[in-house]
């Protein structure tokens, strides 16, 4: 494979972070990077693809920046590039969690654990492992025994938590997140809120499915990525498939959006499904007059009709 995909962030100081977007798309671009970039005054955190050669050049760029230089870089290996455009915007915050009082993950975090020790924490029938992720995410695969929140963005985490806080608050609890920035800042939220004994895993799900020593195993399923894999496997050891088709519950691994763009909810489905039900997640989705499934197939109203009456069927 001539490329790569590289995840990385880092929480450090850019003072202008609208400056600073501008001079690094163009920088992304010169060497024809492709990828989603978000900066603020409290950091960076990147997907990028590229060639070897690329990525490469970048990383080396990157860490002779001294805001950037201990920035580590996950890195997957992939025959093309897995964005379509090339993307770098400043934000009020890298992840947003919308606290009235922000956490600064250099001040206040959890600990850090490493993969072996991650591994033992959801072992451990005294430990509390909690996905930080979306429930889409968590559906497409997650650690053996997790809890999952129900929530569709991370800003309704704290809610979800302070809701069912009675559940652990006398438990060791630990979490998890893609690739360890909404941890960061979860981890350390928790500590707030008076958990005693929190850890979060260093570097995330990616780091822990290429450590040479645990493998990935415990993961079930995939890990759901924001590009155009959608999916990338985690599990070296023994593969577990844990999604369910939205319609029938048949295993599935397989991610769409709803046709409807008003709800546009992320639903795991079959080909045949998705054409069965007009790629939309219900019946009154499937009847929006912005429908993006009927648009895109250019399906005739008499189809439309015919496939309505036989949604359920």
């Amino acid at each position: 494979m001539d490329y790569q995909v590289l995840l990385y962030y880092n929480y450090t100081t850019i003072e202008d972070p609208e400056q600073f977007a501008k001079e690094h798309l163009a920088f992304c671009k010169s060497l024809n990077l492709k990828g989603r970039i978000l900066v603020a005054k409290e950091g960076i955190n990147g997907t990028l693809s590229g060639t070897i050669e690329e990525t490469e050049k970048y990383m080396a760029m990157m860490h002779q920046d001294e805001r950037f230089a201990d920035t580590f870089f996950k890195i997957d290996p992939s025959e093309g590039h897995a964005f379509k455009k090339m993307f770098v915007r400043a934000r009020p915050e890298l992840v947003s969690l919308k606290l009235e009082d922000d956490i600064d993950p250099h001040e206040l975090t959890g600990d850090y654990l490493s993969p072996k020790e991650f591994k033992e924490a959801i072992l451990d029938e005294d430990t509390v492992v909690i996905d930080a992720r979306n429930d889409y995410e968590y559906d497409l695969g997650h650690f053996r025994g997790a809890v999952r929140p129900d929530i569709r963005s991370f800003r309704e985490l704290p809610k979800w938590i302070r809701d069912h806080k009675e559940e652990f608050m006398e438990k060791r609890v630990v979490t998890y997140c893609t690739g360890g920035i909404r941890c960061e800042k979860f981890s350390g939220w928790l500590v707030r809120e008076g958990f005693k004994d929190v850890g979060q895993l260093h570097g995330g799900i990616a780091t822990y499915g290429k450590d040479p020593e645990v493998q990935g195993e415990l993961w079930d399923g995939k890990m759901y990525v924001f590009d155009e894999r959608i999916a990338v496997d985690i599990n070296q050891v023994d593969k577990r498939i844990v999604g369910k088709d939205w319609f029938d519950g048949t295993p599935c691994e397989r991610y769409i959006n709803c046709g409807n763009p008003e709800c546009n909810r992320q639903m795991l489905t079959s080909v045949e499904n998705e054409e069965k039900h007009l790629g939309s997640c219900s019946i009154e989705c499937a009847k929006h007059p912005q429908n993006r499934y009927i648009k895109e197939h250019q399906l005739s109203e008499k189809e439309v009709e015919e496939k309505l009456a036989a949604f359920f069927n």
